[in-house]
């Protein structure tokens, strides 16, 4: 197993119950990287994060300093967006920095602030995430009081103001022009691209960057230690360390940094260290390799590194980095509508084929595990799939504005393409008990 002794980047304090106090980040060289770069120009610590080719964690893996060169120069004011909203299926990583270590965060947003010339960041939490909103909350005002955040920060002439704020726990806000409009005070849906790319027409019509929490905690780490350090851990397309969050049938569900690039799916899954394999004595059924909407990978998957150009040419992705495992205990038809069920709910009902696809995908997959299933459910559940993402292909071709609606297709093609037969069967034992004779009932015989 490739186990490797890469340095923990973002998860080095998590063995500390104060970790998420501003004594124990200062203690542990932290808010060092911000005073660093307040001796440095800008644009040499926008280098310094290129250097590192650090690729976004959120979903997408788009390079961050890629994605801050791409507002347009001399259009002022910029701001700067945390994304926050972790609410893909089976994703739980961005909690456990939000809430154990909240001032790395906090650092890796003055950091980009700086780079970017945004005089001003608004850090976007989930709603259903009171502890991290609370812990956040306390690191913002410890990091005022101490001249980290405000006005002159650290005897300087740069001044920065950071506002907490949080959802309502609406899953489509995770999205960045969604979020975007919920931070205005609309109604979270996602926004035409083009013209609104939030690099050049964000919040308020205004430049704006949007980060994940993971991404933006690299950078102080990054900055202290510098851009080539940390490309020099991963592979070649997938630089330094990442958080994977693993859960399901696992002996050790939770959340581990590892060597992007190098470890394995089998190494975190089954390694002592890591997940520590299968429950029981089951065996691998499926597994979910980047949050709810990835398609699904099987057995021989598992030696696949964790890279997102290998993952994405294998035919499905990374995404939030969450690992779902499922054992050959799981019914596939039932995990099918589990996480079907999560996208029509969620779905904003902009857009009609997923407002009204999702729906009836949910709706004809519970008439399936209900025992009422007709032979062409198979058929039409791919048709109606088809018309919210054409040809069911990946990476997913959409008639959405967002990814929203293909992430329901996903598990319905990946169910349909490997357990075909769980569908069918349940299809056969519901038509032989339409078809079958009824028994006449004799009436009682009185003695």
């Amino acid at each position: 197993m490739a186990i490797t002794d890469a340095p923990k980047i973002i998860t080095s304090r998590l063995g500390y119950d104060d970790s998420h106090t501003i004594n124990r980040y200062v203690a542990t060289g932290g808010y060092q990287a911000l005073r660093k770069a307040l001796t440095m120009s800008p644009a040499a610590v926008a280098e310094q994060v290129k250097a590192a080719s650090l690729l976004g964690r959120g979903g997408a893996g788009f390079p961050a300093g890629v994605k801050w060169g791409l507002a347009p120069a001399d259009v002022w004011p910029r701001y700067l967006v945390v994304n926050g909203d972790e609410s893909e299926p089976g994703t739980y990583k961005d909690r456990i920095l939000m809430e154990r270590d909240p001032h790395q965060l906090i650092e890796g947003v003055l950091l980009a602030c700086y780079a970017i010339g945004a005089g001003q960041a608004f850090l976007y939490v989930r709603g259903e995430m009171a502890l991290a909103q609370e812990r956040i909350a306390e690191a913002l005002n410890d990091a005022y009081q101490a001249g980290y955040v405000g006005k002159g920060i650290l005897g300087t002439d740069y001044s920065i103001d950071v506002v907490l704020t949080w959802g309502a726990g609406a899953y489509i806000v995770g999205e960045e022009t969604a979020l975007i409009e919920s931070l205005e005070g609309n109604r979270g849906m996602p926004r035409l691209k083009p013209p609104f790319f939030p690099a050049a027409k964000g919040l308020y019509m205004q430049p704006t960057i949007v980060n994940n929490v993971e991404t933006l905690s690299n950078l102080p780490w990054i900055v202290a230690n510098g851009g080539e350090a940390f490309a020099a851990l991963g592979a070649e397309g997938s630089k330094g360390t990442r958080m994977f969050a693993v859960s399901g049938h696992v002996r050790n569900p939770g959340v581990f940094e590892v060597e992007y690039g190098v470890t394995t799916f089998r190494d975190l899954i089954y390694a002592p260290v890591y997940a520590g394999g299968i429950r029981g004595d089951h065996q691998l059924k499926a597994f979910i390799p980047g949050g709810g909407s990835a398609p699904w990978f099987f057995e021989e998957h598992l030696d696949l590194p964790l890279e997102k150009v290998t993952v994405d040419k294998a035919g499905s992705m990374l995404g939030s980095g969450a690992i779902v495992v499922m054992d050959d205990t799981t019914d596939a038809v039932k995990a099918c509508l589990r996480l079907v069920r999560f996208y029509a709910r969620e779905s904003c009902g902009k857009c009609t084929p997923c407002r009204e696809g999702t729906t009836w995908l949910e709706r004809i997959l519970q008439r399936i595990l209900d025992g009422h299933g007709r032979p062409s459910d198979l058929e039409l559940l791919l048709d109606v799939s088809d018309n919210i993402s054409p040809g069911l292909t990946w990476p997913p071709k959409q008639t959405t504005i967002c990814p929203l609606g293909p992430s329901a297709t996903a598990p319905i093609a990946s169910a349909l393409g490997r357990f075909r037969d769980e569908f069918e069967a349940r299809i056969t034992v519901a038509e032989q008990a339409r078809t079958s004779v009824p028994v006449e009932l004799k009436a009682p015989s009185h003695a």
